[in-house]
């Protein structure tokens, strides 16, 4: 295919309408955006309080429902109204996931499910995710022009975990930030990464994408500029199954390059697609969080709300 029809293939992959069944619709990503800063919130409770056990000689619950509510300045029933809308699941199930014993099970089991499907000659279970996020990397002549006659559309939108700063190239995604609020410090650090560009202000355009990228099953093309082993370290992150996560150490392995655990991880802190190229999926060996260029509260809930569908059925 010639470089024309595969831009017009990315275009039209990019403006497509996603699929009724596929995921949450534009009212329902902007109806669950104002809860965020509540889930935020009850994260940050909730993390002082498994910190606070694992202090103890034996660990004790989270907190209930009538507790957290409390130190929230909330009713029950409005702040399980709140979880429900959010992410489908209850306050204590929300609380079940973000504990660091389900987070070390998931590494183990993990490691084990990808052994044995390599074992078995199988690809990896996140092969239909693979299918549905391409991606190809500017050339580095492309790269050293900074961004020179490229046509850049951008714009704010609401997401599920804050508002969404997106630039748009013809060939695919190349800028995804997340903030609490629309800061004009994200937008002048993307224009800094294409300062060459011609930039659209295009926010119709960036909210499809999003309604996308937030959808059960994410769809879109992006254009990555980095290193080759940036560019490996972002295609594993790729291939990785959304809701679940893994340790550095496992995706370095995945990259082949099992002893490079801290270069995977300076890779990670130069990404710039959130969301789409998944760094929130890596924790560290302990189950400890770990950093997140947009910030640790937002990694752990892109994590739930990716596991939303996986938790209801539980």
């Amino acid at each position: 295919m010639n470089s024309k029809a595969n831009e017009s293939l990315n275009l039209e992959l990019l403006a497509a309408p996603p699929q009724a069944a596929s995921g949450p619709t534009p009212q329902a990503i902007v109806q669950a955006m104002p809860h965020y800063a509540l889930i935020a919130r009850a994260i940050g409770v909730l993390c002082d309080a498994a910190a606070s056990s694992g202090t103890q000689a034996t660990p004790s619950q989270p907190p209930s429902l009538s507790d957290l509510a409390q130190a929230l300045g909330l009713s029950p029933s409005h702040l399980q109204r709140v979880f429900q809308a959010w992410a489908g699941v209850s306050p204590k199930r929300f609380a079940q996931f973000l504990s660091k014993e389900r987070a070390l099970a998931e590494l183990r089991s993990g490691a084990t499910v990808l052994e044995a499907s390599h074992a078995a000659g199988l690809s990896s279970s996140g092969r239909l995710h693979d299918l549905l996020i391409t991606w190809e990397a500017m050339t580095p002549g492309e790269a050293r022009q900074g961004g020179a006659g490229l046509r850049l559309q951008w714009g704010w939108a609401a997401t599920p975990v804050g508002w969404g700063l997106c630039a748009l190239s013809p060939r695919g995604v190349c800028h995804l930030s997340l903030s609490d609020t629309p800061n004009p410090a994200h937008e002048q650090e993307m224009r800094s990464l294409w300062p060459q560009a011609q930039w659209v202000h295009e926010e119709s355009a960036v909210a499809q994408v999003l309604e996308q990228a937030f959808a059960n099953k994410p769809r879109a093309h992006l254009l990555l500029r980095g290193s080759p082993f940036q560019l490996k370290v972002w295609e594993a992150l790729i291939r990785t199954e959304p809701g679940r996560v893994l340790s550095y150490s496992e995706l370095a392995r995945r990259c082949g390059q099992p002893t490079a655990a801290r270069a995977v991880g300076t890779a990670m802190a130069s990404n710039t697609v959130a969301v789409l190229v998944p760094c929130h999926r890596v924790i560290r060996e302990s189950a400890e969080i770990g950093q997140y260029r947009w910030g640790p509260v937002r990694k752990q809930a892109l994590q739930v709300w990716e596991a939303r569908q996986r938790l209801v059925g539980d």
